[in-house]
C-alpha cells in the first residue's frame, strides 16, 4: 500500500530531473552526430539507429554521470516541495517547520543534514567513477 502512495510524488520528483536529463542528452546527441566517427560509420552502411544507439549513449553514460550527481541538490531542494506538499513527514518538511517557528538550532542541524547528504553523494560518485575507469585518478 505504501507503493500507491509513493507514485504522485516519485512522478513529481522525476519529472523535474527528467527534463534537464532529456535536454542535456539532445543536445549531446545533436553534438555528436557531427564527428567524424558518425559519418564514417554512416558510410560503412552502419544503421542510423545503431550508430545513435551504440556510440552516442555510451558516450553520454561516460561525460553525463557528472550532471546527474549535481541534481542531487536539486532532488534534495525539491523533496521539501514535495514533503510539504503531500504531507510527508522528513527533513525538508522539518526545515520549513524550523523556518516558521524560527528554531535555529533545528533549521541548523537539517541544513548541516542535506550538506553532508550533498557531500557523501558525491564522495560516492567520485569512487565510482575510479572503479569504473582506472585511467581516472582521485588526487
Amino acid at each position: 500500500m505504501f507503493l500507491w502512495y509513493l507514485t504522485l510524488p516519485a512522478i513529481v520528483l522525476g519529472t523535474d530531473m527528467a527534463s534537464t536529463v532529456t535536454r542535456y542528452v539532445r543536445a549531446e546527441m545533436l553534438e555528436q552526430l557531427k564527428l567524424d566517427y558518425v559519418r564514417t560509420a554512416r558510410a560503412k552502411g552502419v544503421p542510423r539507429r545503431w550508430v545513435r544507439l551504440q556510440t552516442h549513449l555510451e558516450k553520454f553514460a561516460d561525460r553525463g554521470d557528472d550532471r546527474h550527481r549535481l541534481q542531487v541538490g536539486r532532488l534534495l531542494g525539491g523533496s521539501t516541495v514535495v514533503e510539504t506538499i503531500f504531507a510527508w513527514p522528513g527533513v525538508g518538511r522539518l526545515v520549513l517547520e524550523a523556518v516558521y517557528a524560527r528554531d535555529y538550532p533545528v533549521l541548523q542541524g537539517a541544513v548541516l543534514f542535506l550538506a553532508c547528504t550533498y557531500v557523501v553523494v558525491n564522495l560516492f560518485v567520485d569512487v565510482l567513477y575510479k572503479w569504473l575507469d582506472p585511467r581516472i585518478s582521485l588526487s
